[in-house]
């Protein structure tokens, strides 16, 4: 079993930035590639960014593009999410997400995910 925190959203003006973290315990992140999804209110989970196991390969949902950046680091089981240039539409509720299956791409299918976090608010304003 694998538990998964995340912290560090909050309130921000449009153009401000967050790190998001993912502290994991219980197994070691090195198993698993990650990903990060976010849900706003009306709508459905949505991928945002997925990491393979040994940060080799990333996948960006095109919107976040060029604004967030994910990192791990599996000595300290962490994932990171920065996020630069922030948007009201990025204003989610983010989950971080484990993928315990060897793929040979980044997973974007929530269902393909085996463990979640209770999620972390981010809210952004114009």
């Amino acid at each position: 079993q694998v538990q998964l925190q995340e912290s560090g959203g909050g309130l921000v003006q449009a153009g401000g930035s967050l790190r998001l973290s993912c502290a994991a315990s219980g197994r070691t992140i090195r198993d698993f590639a990650m990903g990060w999804f976010r849900q706003a209110p009306g709508k459905e989970r949505e991928f945002v960014v997925g990491i393979s196991r040994n940060s080799g390969n990333t996948y960006y949902k095109d919107s976040v593009k060029g604004r967030f950046t994910i990192s791990r680091d599996n000595a300290k089981n962490l994932v990171y999410l920065q996020m630069n240039s922030l948007k009201p539409e990025d204003t989610a509720l983010y989950y971080c997400a484990a993928d315990l299956f060897v793929r040979s791409y980044i997973e974007t299918t929530s269902g393909a995910y085996n463990y979640w976090g209770q999620g972390t608010q981010v809210t952004v304003s114009s």
